[in-house]
C-alpha cells in the first residue's frame, strides 16, 4: 500500500512537471522565528524529497553549536505551493522542511519538531489542538519610518485607497497558495491592518503563519511600500497583536464544549487555567523582542494582567460569544502574543500550559466582569490578579525558572534562546534613547 507521504511526493513531482516549475524554495524557520531557505533547482527535487539537502546551520540563530553545523533540510511535500507572485515561466514553488541531524534524528533546535513534539504529547492524551492567530500589521511608506498609508480606525470602510488594494491582493495570493483566509478589515490605528486564517490545525496554522507574513510583506514591497508586524511601530497608538484562538478537539467533538451554562467544559477551564498560571514565564515566548512590552501597556486593549473575561477585550482570555447549535466553534482567545514571535513556540507553549492545566485539573479563578485596568492595586491582589512581565529583562527571568517552558522547548532551544534574549536585553539597555536626550540633555 501506498503511504500519504508517497501519494504527496508523487504529486509534487507531476506538479512540478506540469506546471513548469523550475527553481523550488526549501523554508525552516531558526528560533527567533525568521523564515530561512535556499533554493533547489526540479532536477534534484526527487532526490531531495527522498534524502533530504544538506546546509551548513553554523550560522543559523540558534541552530548548531560549532561541532553542530551539518544540518539537513527534509522538505515536507503536504506543505507544497507555486509561489503566486514569480513569472508562470520557469515557475517557484516552496516547500516547509523539518530540520534533522546528518543520521536522520529530528533536530532539537528545529522550531517544527519542537511543535510536533508538543502536539505528539497532546495526541497521546487523545486531542488535536486547533488554532485561529489574528494577526494585526502597518503598513507604511518605507522601513526607513513610520508614514501612514490611510487615516481610518476599527472597521472603517475608506473609500478604495492602496492599503484597500493591498489587502485585497493578499488574500487573492493566500488563497492561490491554498490557505484560506476567514476575513479582512482595518484595525484600530491608521494604516493598522488584519488579515485572519481559517481555523486549522497548530502544525498547519504554523506553517501558514510564516507564509502569511512573507506574502503580505511581498504584496507590500511590489507596491514600493512595506509591511511591519512590529508590535509597537507608533507611541501613542495601539500596538499589534497575535490574538491566538484556541480549542482542542478529541476526533471530531470539540473538548471544549459543554452543555451547560457557559458552554465551558471543564477541559476548557482547566486548560485556561494552566494558560493563566503559567502566562508569566511563556510570555517571553509569545512577545519575545524588547519592543513586544511596549504594546503591553495600560490603555491600548492589550492585556497587562492574568484574568479571563467574557466582553472585556483588554483581559489575557477572552471567551468569544457562543452561537446556538455551533459547537465546534467554542473557543478560547489568548491575547498575550504579538505577530513578531515564533508561531512553532509560541503554539508549542500555550499548548504546554494548557495541559499541564488539564493534567492537574487546576482551578479557574472567577471571571473578571469589569474593566481590570480600572481597579485599584488592592482590589487585583483580593482578587488574586496577577501581572504579565512589564520588560523582556523581566520575562526572560520568569521563563529562566519556568520547568514547563525548558519542557515544552527542550533543552537545546530553551537555553539558546534564553542566550540570544539575554544578549538582546543588554544591547537595548547600552542605547542612548530619543526620550532620554529630549529629557535629560536640557537639564543635566
Amino acid at each position: 500500500m501506498v503511504s500519504d507521504k508517497e501519494e504527496a511526493k508523487e504529486y509534487v513531482l507531476t506538479t512540478v512537471r506540469e506546471n513548469d516549475v523550475k527553481f523550488i524554495r526549501l523554508w525552516f524557520t531558526d528560533i527567533l522565528g525568521a523564515l530561512k531557505g535556499f533554493v533547489i533547482t526540479a532536477q534534484e527535487l526527487k532526490e531531495a524529497l527522498d534524502q533530504g539537502v544538506g546546509f551548513d546551520g553554523s550560522a543559523i540563530d540558534g541552530f548548531a553549536r560549532i561541532d553542530e553545523n551539518d544540518m539537513v533540510a527534509m522538505p515536507d511535500p503536504s506543505t507544497f505551493s507555486i509561489l503566486p507572485w514569480r513569472p508562470r515561466q520557469n515557475a517557484v514553488a516552496r516547500m516547509m522542511c523539518d530540520v534533522l541531524t546528518p543520521t536522520w534524528e529530528p533536530f532539537q533546535g528545529d522550531s517544527r519538531f519542537v511543535l510536533k513534539r508538543n502536539l505528539a504529547k497532546a495526541a497521546k492524551l487523545g486531542y488535536t489542538y486547533y488554532v485561529g492567530p489574528e494577526l494585526e500589521f502597518f503598513y507604511f511608506k518605507n522601513s526607513e519610518g513610520t508614514e501612514e498609508l490611510d487615516q481610518g480606525g476599527y472597521f472603517d470602510q475608506t473609500p478604495l485607497d492602496l492599503a484597500t488594494e493591498l489587502r485585497r491582493e493578499t488574500i487573492l495570493t493566500l488563497e492561490e497558495m491554498g490557505i484560506a483566509v476567514e476575513f479582512s478589515h482595518h484595525e484600530v490605528a491608521r494604516s493598522q491592518h488584519e488579515i485572519d486564517l481559517r481555523y486549522s490545525d497548530a502544525l498547519t496554522m504554523a506553517d501558514n503563519v510564516m507564509t502569511h507574513r512573507l506574502v503580505i510583506k511581498e504584496v507590500a514591497m511590489r507596491h514600493g511600500l512595506y509591511a511591519t508586524f512590529m508590535p509597537k511601530p507608533i507611541a501613542g497608538s495601539n500596538g499589534s497583536g497575535m490574538h491566538v484562538h484556541q480549542s482542542l478537539f478529541r476526533g471530531d467533538t470539540n473538548a471544549f464544549f459543554s452543555d451547560n451554562e457557559d458552554h465551558l467544559s471543564a477541559e476548557a477551564k482547566h486548560f485556561m487555567a494552566g494558560l493563566m498560571y503559567h502566562a508569566p514565564a511563556i510570555t517571553s515566548v509569545t512577545n519575545q523582542w524588547v519592543n513586544s512590552y511596549k504594546r503591553l501597556v495600560a490603555g491600548y486593549e492589550a492585556p497587562i494582567y492574568v484574568s479571563w473575561a467574557k466582553v472585556n477585550r483588554s483581559d489575557l482570555i477572552r471567551i468569544p460569544s457562543y452561537k446556538e447549535g455551533r459547537q465546534e466553534s467554542v473557543r478560547i482567545e489568548y491575547r498575550a502574543p504579538d505577530p513578531a514571535c515564533n508561531p512553532y513556540l509560541a503554539f508549542a507553549v500555550m499548548l504546554a500550559a494548557g495541559l499541564d492545566g488539564i493534567e492537574k485539573k487546576l482551578p479557574i479563578p472567577e471571571p473578571i466582569n469589569q474593566d481590570v485596568n480600572k481597579m485599584t492595586d488592592e482590589e487585583r491582589t483580593e482578587r488574586g490578579i496577577g501581572v504579565l512581565p512589564g520588560t523582556l529583562s523581566e520575562a526572560i527571568s520568569l521563563t529562566e525558572t519556568s520547568d514547563l517552558v525548558r519542557e515544552a522547548l527542550g533543552d537545546h532551544v530553551f537555553e539558546s534562546f534564553i542566550q540570544n534574549k539575554k544578549i538582546e536585553w543588554n544591547q537595548y539597555k547600552a542605547q542612548v534613547t530619543n526620550y532620554e536626550l529630549k529629557r535629560y540633555l536640557p537639564i543635566l
